[in-house]
């Protein structure tokens, strides 16, 4: 029995059916998953500080171990009063029959029965039960920090795509907005609650750049194969994340993983690797780093600006229109290594001996020193230490026509190094082929990324900005 068709059957012989999963992306699942194990070990260190005015290291071994018995805590956001405090309760009995039975077999528990854990037995249920409660209050704000709902939509116009429209948008914390729906034909006998037709299969790419669409889930039948992986290509000049519904097997998978949308089995196809946890991690390292770096390199930086004031006019500090994360625009920070500030429709890439590039300029360049006011656009959220590097506007708009899979790049925030930097495509990409090397290396950093391969990417520029001669 899955989580979808699970039931609790009541003491009078109903059924409640189990509420929807919030999502494993959501950052209230995460609260839910944390709220109940901490309430419980949090009531104990605190008893314990109450009864004996310190706490011991029992006390603190008995808290890490009922953390792990209860983690991750059972969903609480979407249930009743009732079923909440049934939960609860029964959930508390077993856990702490369980500890007292370890405790009895290991003949510890004359020395754990004390006032702080007698107080403790009846104090804990309470204390999880006051931390559910809040978290039923709070969770209406912590969805608006998330931000507003992603925009999705449907391709395939069938009962299992009617179904998880419909399930989407009877769950309350699901932070999606189905748009509607793509498909070539429309059939009268399946109902859903909100059905709209943006267009038809011809019209994908169009209509998902129209409509800035977020998230797109694929439900078509696996005859349809041929249909679906010239959908994927035109996909592919899009930052949309892409889904399958029902699962099946395709190649060449951007994180590839299963999970469930409001109950639904899905199959990724292009997603981000900064989703949930692995998200927090990396803009943590990112404020972090950035922090640390700022300030030892401010001396040198205030040095550069003086020096750039001095030999040519023109501003410090060259700012650049880029895409960034879903291929929004964004502007980077540089030092002015050139005479010009270019930032048009036609931008033409720096080349060996380019008249344009002062001999400031020429060192900023070579050593990548222009780069280090990036550092500041990493704090403010537009980039990251570690990314596909942002090419400018009129690069994009080019490369985009003719690299298949180009915007997905676009699909984390662009980095001051990358990937495709410390295996070979720093500087200059004279031909086609060059850009699809670049490309294919940063699509290749989004299928395999690891915080331990961001340090090894930072480490081999380090090294590579020594003794690079590729940077002009």
């Amino acid at each position: 029995m899955n989580d979808t068709d699970s039931v609790l059957v009541g003491t009078v012989g109903h059924k409640w059916s189990d509420p929807a999963p919030i999502g494993s992306d959501s950052l209230l699942s995460h609260f839910e998953s944390l709220i109940s194990p901490l309430a419980l070990g949090i009531s104990l260190l605190g008893l314990a500080y109450f009864f004996e005015e310190r706490i011991r290291a029992e006390y603190l071994v008995l808290a890490g171990i009922t953390f792990f018995l209860t983690f991750p805590g059972r969903p609480c956001i979407q249930l009743s009063a009732f079923r909440l405090v049934v939960t609860i309760f029964l959930r508390w009995i077993w856990v702490s029959g369980l500890l007292m039975a370890v405790g009895f077999a290991a003949r510890y528990s004359g020395e754990f029965w004390t006032p702080s854990i007698t107080a403790w037995i009846w104090v804990a249920p309470l204390a999880d039960l006051a931390a559910c409660v809040w978290l039923q209050r709070a969770a209406a704000t912590l969805l608006k920090i998330q931000g507003p709902p992603q925009r999705a939509m449907i391709v395939g116009y069938n009962e299992q795509g009617v179904e998880l429209a419909n399930r989407i948008s009877q769950a309350p914390y699901a932070r999606l907005a189905i748009l509607g729906f793509v498909d070539n034909r429309c059939t009268p006998r399946i109902k859903c609650s909100s059905v709209k037709m943006l267009g038809t299969l011809s019209q994908l790419a169009s209509v998902v750049k129209r409509h800035h669409v977020q998230i797109i889930y694929i439900s078509m039948p696996m005859v349809s194969q041929p249909r679906i992986l010239q959908l994927l290509d035109e996909l592919k000049d899009t930052t949309a994340s892409v889904y399958f519904v029902p699962d099946m097997f395709v190649t060449d998978l951007i994180q590839g993983r299963t999970s469930s949308v409001c109950g639904t089995p899905v199959i990724s196809v292009c997603e981000t690797p900064f989703k949930a946890r692995n998200g927090v991690i990396k803009r943590l390292s990112d404020i972090v780093f950035s922090l640390l770096i700022l300030a030892l390199i401010l001396p040198v930086m205030i040095l550069i600006a003086v020096a750039i004031k001095i030999e040519s006019r023109g501003p410090v500090i060259f700012k650049q229109r880029r895409y960034g994360l879903d291929g929004e625009q964004i502007v980077v920070y540089k030092f002015r290594s050139m005479t010009v500030t270019e930032d048009g429709e036609n931008i033409q890439q720096a080349k060996a001996n380019d008249t344009r590039i002062t001999r400031l300029g020429a060192i900023l360049r070579k050593t990548s020193l222009d780069e280090l006011p990036q550092f500041i656009n990493v704090l403010q959220g537009r980039m990251s230490i570690v990314g596909p590097r942002p090419h400018a506007v009129a690069h994009n708009e080019l490369y985009r026509k003719l690299i298949k899979g180009y915007m997905v790049r676009h699909k984390v925030r662009p980095g001051i190094t990358g990937w495709a930097q410390v295996n070979g495509y720093r500087g200059e990409t004279q031909t086609l082929d060059k850009m699809k090397g670049r490309v294919e290396y940063d699509l290749d950093y989004l299928r395999h990324w690891s915080l331990s391969l961001d340090v090894i990417i930072i480490l081999k520029t380090i090294r590579l900005v020594l003794k690079d001669q590729n940077a002009y």
